[in-house]
C-alpha cells in the first residue's frame, strides 16, 4: 500500500486525476470502476477540464460504478445515476452503452448477480476509484461484511445515513437499503485509488494505517491488495505519524 500525502482536497483532486489520466491514456479498453459522494468530485471536475483542454478520448473506457440506492429511480435528482451524469459522463465522450451503474429499482438479488456477471464479461475492473466512510466502509460495505462478498443488498447504517442526509431534504428521505459491490468484487480489481479527505475522515485512515485487519473494519481489507494507492489530504492525516511517501 502506498500513501501519497497532499495539502487539501483539491490537490487531492488534480493528484487522482493525474493516475486515472495516466491509466486512460496508455491502456487498451480500460475499465474504470467509479465512486460517488463528497470525495471525487474534486477528481472528476479535473478529469473533466483535462477532456475539455487536451480532448482525452473515453471511447475506450468502460466504467462500473460502485454503488446505488434501492428504490431510487435512477432519473431521481439524488440518485448516484444522476451523480454520475452531472459530475462526469455529461461531459466526458465515454460511449453510452460501456456506462454500468446497478438498478436500484430491479428485482434485488438478480440484479446483485447480473451486475457481477457484467464486470466478469468485461474483464475485471483495472482501475477502481474509492473513498472512505467514517466507520471505515468502502462502497456500502458496512462493518461485519465479509471480504469475500461479492454483489449484494446492504442494510445502511445509521452513521451513513447521517453522513448521507445533506443530499436529502429529510432523514426520512434517505434510504435504509442499497446495492454495492461487495469487498471481494473490490478485491479483484488490477489497481486500486482510494481518496481521504478532511479532518472527519481522520480517525478512519489512522486505522487503517494501524494495519490491523478486521471485517469490522472494511476498509482494513485493502491489505490483503497488492496495488492500493492512498492519497490522503494534510487534514485526513493529522492522527497520524507518518512522512510522504510512503509503502506500508
Amino acid at each position: 500500500m502506498k500513501l501519497i500525502q497532499v495539502e487539501d482536497y483539491q490537490d487531492m483532486g488534480k493528484k487522482a486525476a493525474e493516475i486515472i489520466l495516466d491509466r486512460v491514456r496508455n491502456t487498451e479498453n480500460i475499465v474504470l470502476g467509479l465512486a460517488t459522494g463528497g470525495t471525487p468530485i474534486s477528481t472528476y471536475e479535473n478529469i473533466v477540464q483535462d477532456h475539455q483542454t487536451n480532448g482525452t478520448s473515453y471511447q475506450h473506457v468502460t466504467s462500473f460504478n460502485l454503488d446505488e440506492y434501492i428504490g431510487v429511480r435512477p432519473d431521481h435528482p439524488n440518485s448516484y445515476h444522476t451523480f454520475m451524469y452531472k459530475h462526469l459522463f455529461h461531459h466526458i465522450n465515454i460511449p453510452q452503452e460501456k456506462i454500468f451503474l446497478p438498478n436500484g429499482m430491479a428485482e434485488q438479488q438478480q440484479e446483485c448477480r447480473d451486475y457481477e456477471q457484467r464486470i466478469r464479461e468485461h474483464g475485471g475492473i483495472d482501475l477502481q476509484v474509492l473513498g472512505i466512510g467514517e466507520n471505515g466502509h468502502i462502497g456500502f460495505n458496512e462493518p461485519g461484511t465479509a471480504f469475500d462478498s461479492t454483489t449484494h443488498v446492504v442494510d445502511l447504517a445509521e452513521s451513513t445515513r447521517q453522513a448521507n442526509a445533506r443530499f436529502f431534504e429529510s432523514m426520512e428521505d434517505v434510504p435504509k437499503q442499497a446495492i454495492t459491490m461487495g469487498i471481494g468484487s473490490i478485491l479483484r480489481s488490477k489497481e486500486i485509488l482510494l481518496l481521504i479527505a478532511g479532518e472527519a475522515k481522520s480517525k478512519a485512515l489512522a486505522q487503517l494505517l494501524d494495519k490491523q485487519v478486521d471485517e469490522q473494519f472494511p476498509a482494513s481489507a485493502l491489505h490483503h491488495h497488492a496495488n492500493v494507492t492512498v492519497i490522503a489530504d494534510k487534514a485526513a492525516l493529522q492522527h497520524t505519524n507518518v512522512n510522504t511517501p510512503l509503502t506500508f
